[in-house]
Parts: C-alpha cells; sequence; structure tokens
C-alpha cells in the first residue's frame, strides 16, 4: 500500500506472457456491440421475475422505490463512469479501488463479485433450464442446465467476438420485447389499444385500491430491498469497454445513458404492468407481473410469449455473467491477487483458464442447487446478496480519492464528470450505507441474513487480503 497513488501503481501491467498465451485481451468487441450490451445489461432477468413480489409488498409505490434505487445507480454508475473514462481496464471498479484504497481493496472486492456472479451462473441456469424442461420434458432439467453452460461456455472460449454478438442478439430482444411491451401497455391505459377492451386498465390503478401506498410510507424501503439486486449488471459495460476500440468512447456513453435506460425500461415497464392491473390482484405474483399485465388484455399466450424472452433474460444474464466473472478472475491474475494462470490468453485474446475456473465454481453451485437446495445452495445465494452493495459503496470511497489523484495527474482525462463532488459522492455512500442498514432489521424478506451472510463472507475475504498484503511486504523487505 502507498500513501500516494498513481494512477499507474497498479492494474495496468500486461498479463503475464509465456508458451501458448496471447498477447492479453484484445479489442473484439465493435460498437454495436457496446451499445446493445449498455442498453440490454440494465434489463435483467429480476426484473421480470422479481417485480411482482415488489409490487405485491408496496402497492403501485413501487415506482418510488424503482425511483429510488434508480437514482442510486444512476450516481453510482457516474463516479465509476468518471474513473473507468479516465482509466479503463478490464478489473473495472476492482483495479479502481486497487488503486485508490489499497491492494485490500482491489483484492477483497475483485473476489466478492466473482463469487457473486458465479452464483448467478447457477441461478440462471436453473432458471432457464425450468422453463426448457417444462417445453421439452423428455431432457431433464439438469440436462437443461448442463447443456445451457455447456453452449456459453463454449461460446466465451471461442473470443469475445462471440460473446459480443450473442449479448447484442439477447439483449436486442429483450430491449424490443420492453419496448412493445410498454407501446401496447400505454395504448391499453388511455383506452386506444384497437381490438382490446378491459375496464381494469387505467391511472386510476395507482390510487383506487388502497392508495398509492396502500401499506404506508415504510412499504417504499421494502420495495428498495426487493427490486435493488435486479440493477446488478450495470457495471458490466465499464469491464467491457477494456476489450473496445475506443474504450473511453464507450465508457462515456454508457454513463451518459444510464439515465433514460432506467427511467425507460425500469420505471416505465412497471407503470405501465401497475396501470394495467391492480397490485393486490394475485395474478400479479401467482403468475408474474408482465405475465399478468398481458394476461389483462386478452393476449393469446401471453405466458409463453413471457417464457420465451425471461428465457432470453436468463441466457443473456449466463453470457455476461461467465463473461463478466472470467474478466474480473483474469484482472485478479494480471495484479497479483490470483493465480498467474487466469491472466494467461490465448491467441485470440480469450483467458482461457480465467472462463474455465468460473464455469466450474458455476457447475458445483448447479449440483448444490440440485442436492442440497435448502442448504448449501441457499447459503451461497444469501451470502452473495448484499454484494451489489458493497461494490457501489467501494466504488464510491474510490471516486472520493482517486479524482484528486486523476486532477493531479492527468486532468485531461476527466471526460465524465461525478456531479457536485464530493457532496453527491457522500450523499450517495450514506445512502447506501443507510440500505444495508435497513436490511438488518427486515426479517420477512430475508433482509438481515442476507447482509449478515453476505459481511461475513466478506470479512472472510478481507482477512485474506490483509494477510497476502502483509506477507508481500515481508517478502519485499527481505529481498531488498
Amino acid at each position: 500500500m502507498t500513501s500516494q497513488p498513481t494512477l499507474e501503481t497498479s492494474g495496468s501491467d500486461p498479463a503475464p506472457k509465456g508458451p501458448g498465451t496471447g498477447t492479453g485481451l484484445q479489442a473484439g468487441l465493435k460498437n454495436r456491440h457496446l451499445t446493445m450490451i449498455a442498453i440490454g445489461g440494465v434489463i435483467g432477468a429480476g426484473l421480470f421475475v422479481g417485480s411482482g413480489t415488489g409490487i405485491a409488498a408496496t402497492g403501485p409505490g413501487i415506482l418510488l422505490s424503482y425511483a429510488l434505487v434508480g437514482v442510486l445507480v444512476v450516481l453510482v454508475m457516474r463516479m465509476l463512469g468518471e474513473m473507468s473514462a479516465a482509466n479503463p481496464t478490464s478489473g473495472s471498479f476492482s483495479a479502481h479501488a486497487d488503486r485508490a484504497l489499497g491492494r485490500w481493496a482491489g483484492f477483497s472486492i475483485g473476489w466478492l463479485y466473482w463469487f457473486f456472479w458465479v452464483v448467478v451462473l447457477a441461478v440462471e441456469a436453473t432458471a432457464g433450464a425450468t422453463i426448457l424442461a417444462g417445453w421439452i420434458p423428455a431432457v431433464p432439467q439438469w440436462g437443461w442446465a448442463l447443456i445451457v453452460m455447456l453452449i456459453l461456455t463454449a461460446t466465451n472460449l471461442a473470443s469475445v467476438g462471440s460473446y459480443g454478438e450473442f449479448e447484442f442478439w439477447f439483449a436486442g430482444i429483450k430491449v424490443v420485447a420492453i419496448a412493445a411491451f410498454i407501446v401496447v401497455g400505454g395504448l391499453a391505459v388511455f383506452g386506444v389499444l384497437p381490438g382490446v377492451h378491459t375496464d381494469r386498465a387505467g391511472l386510476g390503478n395507482l390510487t383506487e385500491h388502497g392508495g398509492f401506498l396502500p401499506h404506508g410510507p415504510g412499504a417504499i424501503l421494502t420495495g428498495v430491498l426487493l427490486v435493488v439486486f435486479s440493477f446488478m449488471g450495470s457495471e458490466i459495460p465499464t469491464l467491457a469497454a477494456g476489450e473496445s476500440e475506443d474504450p473511453q468512447r464507450a465508457v462515456t456513453k454508457a454513463t451518459n445513458s444510464i439515465i433514460w435506460r432506467i427511467a425507460v425500461f425500469y420505471l416505465g415497464s412497471i407503470a405501465v404492468v401497475v396501470c394495467l392491473v391492480p397490485w393486490n390482484d394475485t395474478s400479479i405474483t401467482d403468475d408474474g407481473s408482465y405475465v399478468a399485465a398481458l394476461d389483462s388484455l386478452g393476449i393469446a399466450h401471453a405466458g409463453q410469449l413471457m417464457n420465451v424472452v425471461v428465457l432470453t433474460s436468463v441466457l443473456s444474464c449466463l453470457n455476461s455473467g461467465l463473461y463478466t466473472a472470467s474478466r474480473m478472475a483474469f484482472s485478479l491474475g494480471e495484479r497479483g491477487d490470483a493465480p498467474k494462470a487466469f491472466a494467461r490468453t490465448t491467441g485470440r485474446g480469450v483467458p482461457r483458464t480465467a472462463i474455465i475456473a468460473s464455469v466450474v465454481f458455476g457447475f458445483v453451485a448447479v449440483f448444490f442447487n440440485y442436492e442440497f437446495p435448502d442448504s448449501v445452495f441457499l447459503f451461497l445465494v444469501n451470502s452473495s446478496g448484499a454484494v451489489a452493495l458493497f461494490v457501489w459503496l467501494v466504488i464510491c470511497f474510490s471516486q472520493l480519492r482517486l479524482r484528486r489523484i486523476i486532477q493531479r495527474e492527468a486532468p485531461e482525462r476527466l471526460v465524465v464528470r461525478m456531479w457536485l463532488y464530493p457532496y453527491l459522492t457522500w450523499a450517495t455512500a450514506a445512502l447506501i450505507v443507510f440500505v444495508l442498514g435497513y436490511m438488518l432489521t427486515d426479517t420477512e424478506h430475508d433482509g438481515r441474513e442476507t447482509v449478515l451472510l453476505s459481511l461475513a463472507v466478506a470479512a472472510g475475504v478481507l482477512i485474506v487480503a490483509v494477510v497476502k498484503e502483509r506477507l508481500r511486504g515481508r517478502r519485499e523487505a527481505v529481498d531488498a
């Protein structure tokens, strides 16, 4: 650790070279790939699957919950955009924390983030397998999970361009589906959708069933707890930008577009849902919020149509999760915080060992999901649940210090600037801490258990980081 870090203190060394290795990551992502990754990356499967629970617990006021989390994400992504545009890297916020706060911070948050995404691989593989087994029951559910994981692993092993191409089409389907849903649903809300007549749709659903906040203002925070994790993935463009032709432009564009992306895809679509169907309708939780909204319009095969969209989102999340986990592992290996093999690449710029290590853990987690769903796998899920908030908090503290470093050493790199620095950064950090604190009071939705288990895992990783740093210091002292 050093008291005066610089932009080049760590995280920027080239990957180790050796027999059979390439020359590091390559710029295989095109502008259209980055654009669609940025637009579609914010639309996770959680939006389609988990929003029903939030609506049932909060009522129409869930819009305020989404708006509050949306503002939080916009602010955090603005900070990350500032740091990533100044110094694009595959390690993104982990590499920035390394420079700004110390090796212990980059090590800890990098491994926690990797852990989060490899657990997500198991969750999404199981979700996708459930849908596919419903369509083709001749193949067992575990068989579909295996098939899906193998296909996307092969895609990521081929080249970064293959990942980008798959994600381009996956994200494109999600974007078109959400846009069509908003247009069709919006026309129905105002009673101008040709051929559809429903007496339940209308703006009155926002206030007529117990009011806008039927469970009181406190339910807004409950809603925040239920929806905050569906925003994880907004940071992926900053990791992917390192493998694009113009990283600075890609990061700047993704950062500047985050506001309208959240406003349209999250707030816009959820507003349509709560206007089409009363918030207390049991179909919202039984069938899913989007399926219930489509069913209310009498659209034939609405459930299957939505299953196609959900499956696409699941595959997109799997594809991006494997990519993100492997690039974080690559960055950790590059900085000496993971086995050196993780930082070796093939001739096509693919970190093969990092990908295989990530997917192996994902396969193990899938096995736990089938064999020990209520013990081992539940622990994995809950212990990774608060990582998103930890990541966002580290981004805040990293930006507070790295801004001063950039201003001192390379002010021309500040092409993206955090608004009202440092006051808005501190306010954002305080809000994240408040959400974590409120989660500790939540026993109904497992918020307390999630935070405590995540803190326990984080503490374990932090201890390893501190011990590793001290051992490194002793070795350097002996060498000197």
